[in-house]
């Protein structure tokens, strides 16, 4: 990778406000990243081990739960270790590789939940037309797009920022994220605005896409006692999971762009790790125990788990 800057190391301040904390803070981080790994993981095995779970809105929750897995590896790995450590540094190029992985991983939540939001859309509003239209050939595509479109989207962003010449090397985060790398640079941004305001365009047009669908999911549910039961079984805990990363994502951006030096820092890192922390948990969470076949489905292996250990025990 061709940079035109020195920079080398990258300075993280986000970490000044945890130095009378960081046992607890690190005890917490470790804890947040355990249950994203076991609730994710717990789900995904589920729905691939059993085989009435191989239908286009489980393989899509399926890919949501890897995704929240990808992007916990971008973050958790690197944080614990700085909490630790006296000095909070990352080098030019892991600093961008970070910035990668965090934010493809936003952009391919939304996506995902805009492609689930249409499955369920074609399900509600379009029975009949259901298996055609999302066969597993094209299931399969959109799947593929739903990861491709937002890496090839980063992979944008991170090319243009790392031509940038940087006139600072400080971070005023907890991680690098690509707005505070750009506002270090000596030169102009205005390639770098640009394209950010077109991403931002774009996935509001992702949100604009799920409401539209909604408002038409909402006007079928109510036509028959049977379209509401399948609302609220399966769009339901959608709804949510688009209000968690929707609700944590808005927080990042307004303390990215519009962060007033007045605020704390505690209160800054809360604001910018929040969307870190909370959708990777709650979605698995919220999937699992609103829909039916997954929650049956995950009783059941731990009930067959507890009788093997006690099965065991008893030899």
């Amino acid at each position: 990778m061709n940079n035109a800057s020195t920079i080398v190391l990258f300075s993280l301040s986000g970490f000044s406000a945890t130095v009378n904390y960081r046992g607890t803070f690190f005890c917490l981080s470790l804890l947040c990243y355990f249950l994203i790994v076991v609730v994710n993981v717990c789900l995904i095995l589920t729905i691939l081990m059993d085989h009435n779970l191989h239908e286009p809105m489980y393989m899509f929750l399926c890919s949501l739960c890897f995704n929240g897995l990808y992007g916990a590896v971008g973050f958790y790995p690197k944080f614990v270790y700085d909490l630790l450590c006296d000095v909070q540094v990352i080098s030019y190029v892991g600093c961008l590789l970070q910035i990668f992985i965090i934010y493809s991983n936003v952009k391919v939540d939304y996506s995902m939940l805009v492609l689930m939001s249409y499955d369920r859309y074609v399900a509600i509003c379009r029975p009949l037309e259901y298996h055609s239209m999302m066969s597993v050939r094209r299931s399969a595509v959109l799947l593929s797009l739903s990861w491709l479109v937002p890496l090839c989207c980063e992979s944008l962003v991170i090319s243009l920022t790392s031509k940038l010449t940087l006139c600072g090397s400080i971070i005023q985060k907890l991680y690098c994220e690509n707005w505070s790398v750009v506002k270090l640079a000596c030169g102009s941004t205005k390639a770098n605005d640009v394209v950010g305001l077109i991403v931002i365009a774009f996935y509001f047009c992702h949100a604009v896409c799920i409401a539209c669908s909604y408002v038409l999911l909402v006007k079928s549910a109510l036509k028959s006692k049977e379209g509401r039961k399948k609302f609220t079984q399966t769009c339901l805990p959608h709804l949510f999971c688009l209000l968690n990363v929707t609700t944590a994502l808005l927080f990042d951006v307004m303390y990215s762009r519009y962060g007033s030096a007045s605020m704390s820092q505690n209160l800054k890192n809360f604001m910018a790790v929040q969307f870190l922390v909370f959708p990777p948990i709650l979605n698995p969470v919220i999937y699992g125990l609103v829909l039916t076949k997954i929650r049956h489905r995950m009783i059941y292996l731990c009930k067959l788990a507890f009788q093997r250990l006690k099965l065991k025990s008893t030899f």
